[in-house]
C-alpha cells in the first residue's frame, strides 16, 4: 500500500514536471508552412530544435518504455528515477548526458536505443548537501553495463572528486552488457579505478536494489558502505547455473548471494532494508552522518541534548559479578545524544559494536565490545569488522569513542587456522594509524593483548577513561594463578590476592595508562569536553607512499 502511494505520487510529479499530457493525447508539435511561413530557414531550424528537444526529453523519462516499467513495479521495485526523485531533495535533482546512446551495432543492437541508456546520472541534494548520484535502469537491456553507461558514472564521479562531494550508487543491472564485448569489461574497469582513486577522498555509498553479478560486485566491494534491499535484491560472481554446473550445488539467488547472506554470514554488505522506500528514506538520514569529503570536519548540528546530562542509569549497568553478561548498547544509547545512533553491520560479528552517533551535535564514531555475545571476545570477523569502520572515521575526519570489555581474543583452533594472528593485527593497525581524535572508556575487562588493541593510550589514544568496575591484567584471576602459583594447594587464597591486586582500575590509573578514573554517570559530560578540547587536534604520521597493513 505504502509503496503503490508513494509510486503514484513520484508519478504524478514527472508528469507535471515534464506535461506529458501532451504524450498522452499523442499530439505532435508540427512545424508546418500555417506556422513557418516567412520565417527564416536558421529560426525555423530553432523552433525545430526546441521542438526536438522536448520531445526527447520526455522521451528519455520513460526509460524502456512503460512495459518495463510496470514489469518493475511488479517486483515491488521502484524505477530509477523514482529512486533519485525519493533519495534527494524535492526538485533538486540536475540530470547529466540524458541525450547518450550505445554506439553498439552487432547482434542488431543499431536497431533498438534508448536515451539515457540504462543509467540515469547527475547530481542533487540531500538536506542541503550536494550529492552525486547514479541509477541504473533495469527497463533498459536489464540495466546492463555498456561503454556508454561506464562513461555516465565515471563522469560524475570525476566531478565528485573535484568538488568534494559523496557518491551513492544505486544498484540495479544485470551485468555485463554482452553485446558489448570487452568494452563492456572496459567499462567496469574505468568504474574500479575511480573507486579506488576517490577511496578516503570522498564517502562512496553502493546500494543494492536488484541483481548485481559478475564483475559488477567489485564497485560496491570497493566503495565504503554496501547496503541492500530485502528478497529483491543479490550479490555474487557467479550465479546458480554456474554453481550447479562446477560443484553440483542447488541454490538459490537469494541462497547464493541474497541480503541475509551478505548482511549475516559473508559480512559483504553492511545492512539491509525491507524495501526500496525504506532504504532511500534510511539512506538520506545516514548521509547526514558524514562529511562532504576528507577535506571537511565531521558534520555539526545543533542539540537539543544537553552535553553535561548526568546519566544516573549508567552507575548500575555494569553488574558487579565480573562474569555476568549485559548490554553494551545500553551504554551506548544512554550516553550519546537523544538515543540516536545508526549501527553499522548489527547483524555480523556481533561481539563488537559498530557505528555512527552524535555527541553534543558533532559526529562520532563508536567502537564497543557487547559482553552479551562470546562474551565481548575479539576473533577475525569482528577484528576485521572494526577495523574496516575505524579507518573509515579517520579517512573522514570522525571521532572516534571506544567502549572497552574484553576477556581477549577468542582461542581455538579454528581462529587460529584461520588467521585471528594477521586479522587481529589489523584492528591493531587502524587505531594505531588513525590521527583523529581517540576517546576510549573501560568498562570492565580489559585483558591481554586485546587491551592494547582496543585504542589504549598506548596506541596514541588521546583520552582513555576506566570506570570503577573497569579490570585492566594479562588475564583473568583464575588463569593468572594457576600459572602463576601452579602446584600451590591454597590456589582460592592466591585468587582473593590476585583480584585484590590487579582486578580493579588503579594499577594503570597509576602509571598513567588511564587518565582518570570516573564515575559512570559522568561519562557523558566528560566526553563532550574532550570532543571540543580535541577538535583542534593536529596529528601527522610520518610520510610514506602508503602503508602495508596486514591484508
Amino acid at each position: 500500500m505504502i509503496l503503490n502511494q508513494v509510486r503514484n505520487t513520484l508519478r504524478s510529479k514527472y508528469l507535471a514536471s515534464v506535461g506529458l499530457n501532451y504524450l498522452r493525447s499523442n499530439t505532435t508539435f508540427n512545424l508546418n508552412r500555417t506556422y513557418t511561413q516567412g520565417l527564416s530557414p536558421s529560426v525555423i531550424n530553432s523552433l525545430k530544435v526546441k521542438s526536438d528537444l522536448k520531445e526527447k526529453r520526455e522521451e528519455s523519462l520513460l526509460g524502456g518504455g512503460q512495459k518495463r516499467i510496470d514489469q518493475q513495479h511488479k517486483k515491488g521495485k521502484l524505477t530509477a528515477r523514482e529512486r533519485i526523485e525519493l533519495l534527494l531533495d524535492d526538485d533538486s535533482f540536475v540530470e547529466y548526458d540524458a541525450f547518450m546512446e550505445h554506439r553498439c551495432t552487432d547482434f542488431g543492437m543499431n536497431k533498438e536505443k534508448y536515451l539515457g541508456d540504462s543509467v540515469v546520472t547527475g547530481r542533487g541534494l540531500i538536506n542541503g548537501r550536494t550529492v552525486f548520484v547514479f541509477s541504473q535502469d533495469f527497463t533498459v537491456f536489464g540495466g546492463s553495463l555498456s561503454s556508454v553507461h561506464a562513461k555516465k558514472i565515471c563522469k560524475i564521479m570525476d566531478q565528485a572528486l573535484v568538488i568534494g562531494a559523496p557518491v551513492i550508487g544505486l544498484n540495479d543491472s544485470g551485468g555485463a552488457r554482452i553485446q558489448e564485448g570487452v568494452e563492456s569489461l572496459a567499462g567496469y574497469a574505468d568504474i574500479f579505478q575511480r573507486n579506488v582513486m576517490a577511496s578516503g577522498v570522498i564517502p562512496q555509498i553502493s546500494l543494492i536494489m536488484g541483481p548485481c553479478a559478475g564483475g559488477a560486485v567489485y564497485s560496491p566491494a570497493l566503495t565504503d558502505f554496501t547496503f541492500m534491499v530485502n528478497d529483491t535484491s543479490y550479490l555474487f560472481i557467479t550465479g546458480p547455473d554456474v554453481v550447479k554446473s562446477v560443484t553440483g550445488e542447488n541454490v538459490t539467488q537469494q541462497e547464493l548471494g541474497g541480503a541475509k547472506v551478505h548482511t549475516q554470514q559473508s559480512g559483504v554488505a553492511h545492512l539491509a532494508f525491507e524495501n526500496d522506500i525504506d532504504a532511500l528514506i534510511r539512506l538520506r538520514s545516514f548521509i547526514n552522518y558524514l562529511p562532504q569529503s576528507n577535506r571537511d570536519n565531521a558534520p555539526l548540528r545543533t542539540s537539543n541534548d544537553p552535553s553535561d546530562r548526568v546519566v544516573l542509569s549508567l552507575d548500575q549497568l555494569v553488574p558487579l559479578d565480573n562474569s555476568a553478561a549485559y548490554d553494551m548498547k545500553e551504554i551506548i544509547l544512554a550516553t550519546i545524544d537523544e538515543k540516536d545512533f545508526f549501527e553499522i553491520m548489527p547483524d555480523y560479528a556481533k561481539n563488537i559494536i559498530v557505528g555512527f552517533a552524535r555527541m553534543n551535535g558533532r559526529t562520532v564514531g563508536i567502537v564497543a565490545n557487547q559482553p552479551k555475545v562470546a562474551a565481548g571476545c575479539l576473533d577475525i570477523n569482528s577484528s576485521v569488522k572494526g577495523a574496516r569502520f575505524v579507518r573509515f572515521c579517520d579517512a573522514f575526519n570522525i571521532p572516534i569513542i571506544t567502549f572497552v570489555d574484553v576477556p581477549g581474543f577468542l582461542p581455538g583452533t579454528a581462529q587460529e587456522y584461520h588467521g585471528i594472528i594477521r586479522h587481529g593485527a589489523k584492528l591493531l593497525y587502524a587505531f594505531a594509524e588513525a590521527t583523529v581524535p581517540k576517546i576510549t572508556v573501560i568498562t570492565r575487562k580489559a585483558y591481554g593483548g586485546a587491551y592494547d588493541v582496543m585504542s589504549s593510550k598506548h596506541l596514541r589514544g588521546d583520552c582513555n577513561y576506566a570506570w570503577p568496575t573497569a579490570e585492566v591484567a594479562v588475564m583473568g584471576a583464575q588463569g593468572a594463578v594457576k600459572i602463576i602459583f601452579k602446584g600451590t594447594k591454597d590456589i582460592k587464597e592466591k585468587e582473593e590476592e590476585y583480584i585484590d591486586k590487579f582486578a580493579n582500575p588503579f594499577p594503570a590509573a597509576s602509571r598513567g595508562f588511564v587518565d582518570d578514573i570516573i564515575e559512570p554517570r559522568m561519562t557523558r559530560k566528560i566526553i563532550c569536553q574532550d570532543l571540543d578540547l580535541l577538535s583542534t587536534k593536529k596529528l601527522k604520521n610520518p610520510k610514506k607512499k602508503h602503508d602495508n597493513m596486514p591484508l
